[in-house]
């Protein structure tokens, strides 16, 4: 245990480690901020879509269910119910633990990288979750993570933050180094997975670019962010898209092609240390890129509370929607 507890304590601080050169962009500060709260006693809502209509927010919450919300006067309703109401996360393999979220713009049909129940799809007239895809080669999935579709041809792109660890014990799979990350691929014409990278450490958020020609993958635990082409001439070629100094959780393509990373502060653990160097902000949250990787806004947290544990920033109609593993609310910024 003392090897366990000495590992997270270098995985922290390797946040004020450098990271990518500093370049005019725009602050995004928490003036026009608030928040839509949870229903009681759940809490968690990791990813955050919008439907092929624009309604929504729907959020994958702690007990399993998935939420979808009404505005402020109806509040959150529930599409997806499994348990109880549980926030013990002992129950997650049995409940399930819904995080990645996307909605095919085209079908309207729910995809969902459940933790433990794998990847999922619910029709765009609700109903029960449909099992996709549970395991490669007759070993099961341990924890997956997030998603993307490619609306054209329904391929469906996925994380599997490791092969050796469940999602309740994820500190472990940082404490030992673990590199059994992988991004895989869902054809929906063969219903075959196949992997598209391996060897990597704490696999979490992908995202596909306008074009569909190159995806992005973060490797949290190395707090890097990786682009893989698709097609052309570099088909299937890596190379590092960005180095951070926070670790990159959930990444989301806005309407017009950028792309926003979520960046974990892990102040909810480590105290309320800030790295005020970073891309000239006090304390930066969420960063925005175009594809060639520049920086074009940065979220900041300002060192608070509020913000100190975010999964995802998702932009939608003007405002920014964002998502946390651990708080019991849903964030938004009107821009």
């Amino acid at each position: 245990m003392k090897l366990y507890f000495l590992s997270l304590l270098f995985f922290f601080s390797l946040i004020l480690a450098s990271s990518t050169p500093a370049s005019a962009f725009f602050v995004v500060n928490l003036t026009n901020y608030h928040q839509i709260e949870l229903p009681k006693s759940v809490v968690g809502p990791e990813s955050i879509a919008f439907d092929c209509r624009g309604k929504g927010p729907y959020v994958g919450v702690s007990d399993g269910r998935i939420l979808k919300w009404q505005g402020p006067c109806r509040g959150w309703t529930e599409p997806r119910k499994i348990c109880d109401g549980s926030t013990d996360n002992t129950t997650e393999p049995i409940c399930g633990r819904p995080l990645g979220l996307k909605f095919n713009p085209k079908t309207c049909e729910l995809y969902i990288a459940d933790a433990y129940f794998g990847l999922l799809k619910i029709g765009r007239n609700g109903g029960r979750p449909q099992q996709l895809a549970t395991s490669l080669n007759g070993v099961p999935f341990r924890f997956l993570n997030a998603l993307d579709i490619d609306s054209q041809s329904g391929i469906v792109y996925f994380t599997d933050t490791s092969t050796v660890y469940q999602r309740r014990l994820w500190p472990l799979s940082i404490a030992t180094g673990d590199k059994t990350g992988r991004l895989l691929q869902y054809d929906p014409c063969t219903k075959k997975v196949t992997v598209l990278l391996d060897n990597l450490a704490f696999a979490n958020g992908v995202a596909l670019s306008e074009d569909s020609s190159f995806l992005l993958v973060a490797e949290s635990a190395t707090f890097k962010i990786f682009k893989l082409w698709l097609r052309g001439p570099k088909a299937y070629d890596v190379k590092l898209f960005t180095q951070l100094k926070r670790p990159a959780d959930n990444i989301k393509r806005t309407n017009g092609g950028e792309f926003w990373a979520a960046l974990n502060s892990l102040r909810g653990l480590q105290g309320n240390q800030t790295s005020p160097s970073l891309w000239l902000t006090k304390d930066p949250v969420g960063v925005k890129f175009d594809e060639q990787g520049n920086v074009m806004e940065v979220l900041d947290g300002e060192g608070g509370p509020t913000l100190e544990s975010i999964s995802e920033v998702e932009e939608h109609n003007g405002k920014l929607w964002i998502g946390s593993v651990v708080k019991s609310y849903v964030g938004v910024i009107k821009s």
